[in-house]
């Protein structure tokens, strides 16, 4: 067994043009006062990092690990979560995804798949550069708009869906592997990956590639009402990172699972602070710990009340507090006896 590596944040939601937020420097200060060790980095502001940069240049990589080293951090794994979105974006979300890409590519579909395809390619010789072994992202949805199947669905086109977003998606998970990297696809309602049936899916469609992995969020699992610690049991050989996000469902006699269009504070199921919501932590932790999990635990602040700032204080200290030391011996050793095949023998009567 392992000792889960952390406390680590994810920057996507709190990077702003406000001081400390607004800089490399700025934001690893703030994090390491609080008490991180890792950070997990976006990659689309240049601002934290030079993506092509990072992934053309090993002398560049490595003076980005130095200056957050400086501050006694670590990158966990970057993240390509917009990015990969736009690997695969059917025709009716074009024009809500399309400004997740450079102004050039937008209202060009072909374009903007060609030019995401190009930067998770990036992302795998960066991260290699970087001396990461995973990375964060998100699989793109050609089929999430079909997941109610009403009117029916045509026979087949489930079967299609995963068929073209696995021709999409081999040739950049064969680039990771020649990097050495996992590639974690987050499991999120609206891609198409969100759930443990449609990761088996996929993963079919793969061929089982040995680069497809998980990251593990267990938030996502409470807002499908998914049994998120089995989970762990079905695929703990293929998480490879993991969100520490806390949430709630509690539903109501006007609305359920699907949230009745509602605002984030008046669904049913929200995102919460770390602590605030109803995961069971402790033991996910435990069965993390259980199966050698040997990557980080990073805190993502999503929260529709509390502040994002209290939400990243009160997680460090929950992630530090939850992470187990595990064990280098039996309970039991004390009790132990010298044995050897002879007595062995003897104990069997043999």
């Amino acid at each position: 067994m392992t000792t889960i590596k952390g406390p680590a944040v994810f920057l996507a939601q709190l990077i702003s043009d406000e001081a400390p937020f607004n800089s490399l420097d700025g934001i690893c200060q703030w994090a390491a006062d609080l008490g991180f060790k890792g950070i997990q980095m976006p990659t689309l502001d240049s601002r934290y990092i030079d993506l092509q940069k990072a992934a053309e240049s090993k002398t560049y990589a490595d003076e980005l690990k130095g200056k957050i080293a400086e501050y006694g951090l670590e990158i966990t794994e970057l993240s390509t979560h917009l990015q990969g979105q736009l690997i695969a974006v059917h025709p009716a979300y074009d024009d809500f995804f399309d400004g997740f890409a450079p102004k050039n590519v937008r209202g060009n579909p072909k374009a903007r798949q060609e030019w995401a395809v190009q930067q998770l390619k990036f992302a795998a010789k960066a991260s290699h550069n970087l001396g990461l072994n995973a990375h964060a992202t998100f699989s793109g949805s050609l089929l999430w708009q079909y997941f109610h199947p009403w009117p029916q669905r045509p026979a087949g086109l489930i079967e299609d869906g995963f068929e073209e977003l696995a021709k999409r998606w081999t040739p950049i998970l064969n680039k990771f592997d020649d990097n050495g990297v996992d590639l974690c696809y987050e499991i999120h309602p609206g891609e198409d990956l969100f759930d443990g049936e449609t990761y088996e899916m996929f993963l079919k469609a793969v061929n089982n590639h040995p680069r497809a992995c998980i990251l593990y969020d267990p938030s996502h699992f409470v807002l499908q009402q998914l049994n998120y610690v089995q989970y762990i049991d079905f695929y703990h050989e293929r998480i490879k990172a993991f969100h520490v996000k806390d949430a709630e469902f509690n539903p109501t006699g006007k609305q359920g699972t699907f949230g009745g269009y509602q605002n984030w504070a008046n669904r049913a199921g929200r995102y919460r602070s770390l602590g605030d919501g109803q995961i069971d932590f402790k033991t996910i932790f435990s069965k993390l710990a259980q199966y050698d999990y040997k990557g980080w635990a990073v805190l993502e602040w999503e929260c529709c009340i509390k502040n994002q700032e209290v939400g990243a204080r009160e997680g460090a200290e929950f992630i530090k507090n939850h992470i187990i030391k595990v064990t280098d011996k039996a309970f039991d050793d004390f009790a132990a006896v010298e044995t050897n095949q002879i007595l062995n023998r003897k104990n069997l009567g043999l």
